[in-house]
């Protein structure tokens, strides 16, 4: 028993030694733990300081570009601003000064109307005095010559008559040369005045596109493989490509427009997609030529909007989108209905005539050309025929049936649709023959 009760101590004993042996290795290991513990800790906050300091720094010289950036930009649109206000501001200042020469114009003419009162009061005068001196001759007559009254009061009557014929011819002769150069400079006025409120940059077109690459390479990816790309391209739009020594860009020549117009679609789109193969080519060019119709209808619709016309049927837009494609003698015919469409509103503006009609017939007025190589007729007999057709009013009709003087004026309307046509194809770069005899001149001017 005793040796049992031994055992059990010594077996406590052991474990209790072997315990504490442990508990001091144990305390051992876990503060080496924690001392590399707090040695990763401080390591770690030291990147982390660091890192954050490095992206600090990159913050602050992405955020110094941006800044310098957009101080750039920001500066530069000022400019243009400050440009453009300078231009506004002039054109104020001559719009001013010819407000002020049509008012002084006025002035003078009422200044005239008052003075032919004054002649017309002055004649009446006249004609009083002539009449009691008529019948102070008459009396006097009848005394001396023995006349018959009938007789002495023609006689009287053909004396004075011829005077007063001469004197009322001579001024009135004066006052209609007075009022005929007085007319004449105001409707200059009228008409110069309407020209510079009319701003446009379109000038005589050309049988070339120029599209612009975002980089040469996509320039090469357009070639293709031994040129299959473009050759693909070729075949499906009907145009010739011109790849030359030009960066980032390729030339679409075609006499056609309208096939130029789809070519440049066609690659804007292709581009867009980034891929570029003849299959996909082929898929694209199908896809344009089938929406081709509807673009051409917003073209049209852009148009009216912009000129702010109501109520057109819109059958014409079709019509008027194809002329965007259409030119005469260099000069895009979109553009040039547009230009005769403002210049008439704003003349009619200044004279008091019916706005609604010149811009109605402005735009319309060259809307013939836009079927005149499918349909037999002049472009001026079609547009009277399409207008007719799509419900516009005998007096736009009339109007542009007159525009190339082909039918007598019906209208005041008419003529200022004659004299806006004109005016947008007499301007300095609007049509190939005009520019060259615009070089011409300034030619000799040098010389």
């Amino acid at each position: 028993m005793s040796e049992i009760a031994f055992l059990l101590f010594g077996i406590l004993l052991g474990g209790g030694a072997i315990f504490l042996f442990k508990k001091k290795i144990f305390a051992g290991e876990y503060k080496k733990v924690q001392v590399y513990k707090n040695q990763l800790e401080a390591r770690n906050l030291e990147e982390l300081e660091r890192a954050k300091k490095q992206s600090l720094l990159e913050l602050k010289e992405e955020f110094a570009e941006w800044k310098n950036e957009y101080n750039s930009r920001h500066n530069e649109k000022i400019n243009r601003l400050n440009v453009m206000e300078k231009r506004l501001i002039q054109k104020e200042e001559n719009l001013d000064k010819r407000y002020t020469n049509l008012e002084n114009t006025e002035k003078e003419l009422k200044k005239k109307e008052r003075d032919l009162a004054i002649q017309e009061e002055e004649n009446a005068a006249v004609k009083i005095s002539v009449n009691k001196l008529y019948e102070e001759q008459r009396l006097k007559l009848e005394k001396i010559s023995g006349l018959s009254v009938q007789e002495a009061k023609e006689l009287i009557i053909k004396q004075y008559e011829s005077e007063a014929r001469l004197e009322s011819a001579q001024r009135l002769k004066l006052i209609e040369e007075e009022l005929k150069e007085k007319s004449q400079q105001l409707a200059k006025d009228v008409i110069s005045n309407a020209v510079q409120r009319i701003a446009t940059e379109h000038v005589v077109s050309s049988s070339v596109t120029v599209i612009d690459l975002p980089s040469d390479e996509m320039k090469g990816r357009i070639i293709g493989r031994e040129g299959r790309n473009i050759r693909a391209l070729e075949n499906a739009t009907g145009v010739d490509f011109i790849v030359d020594d030009t960066p980032e860009a390729i030339l679409v020549s075609s006499f056609d427009p309208i096939r130029r117009e789809m070519a440049k679609q066609a690659i804007e789109t292709l581009i867009a997609d980034g891929r570029i193969h003849p299959a996909r080519i082929e898929e694209v060019v199908d896809r344009i030529k089938g929406n081709f119709d509807t673009y051409l209808r917003k073209q049209g619709e852009a148009a009216v909007t912009e000129l702010g016309i109501r109520d057109l049927n819109t059958e014409l837009y079709f019509y008027l989108g194809k002329l965007k494609f259409r030119t005469s003698f260099g000069q895009n015919v979109l553009e040039h209905s547009k230009d005769v469409a403002m210049i008439a509103a704003m003349l009619a503006r200044e004279i008091g005539a019916n706005v609604n009609i010149c811009k109605r017939a402005g735009l319309l007025h060259d809307v013939g050309k836009a079927i005149d190589r499918e349909t037999e007729g002049t472009h001026t007999s079609l547009s009277v025929d399409l207008t007719k057709k799509f419900g516009e009013s005998q007096a736009v009709q009339d109007a542009i049936a007159s525009h190339h003087m082909d039918t007598e004026f019906t209208s005041i309307e008419a003529v200022l649709i004659q004299a806006a046509d004109s005016i947008s194809a007499a301007r300095p770069g609007a049509r190939r023959e005009i520019l060259e005899t615009y070089i011409k001149r300034l030619e000799k001017l040098e010389e």
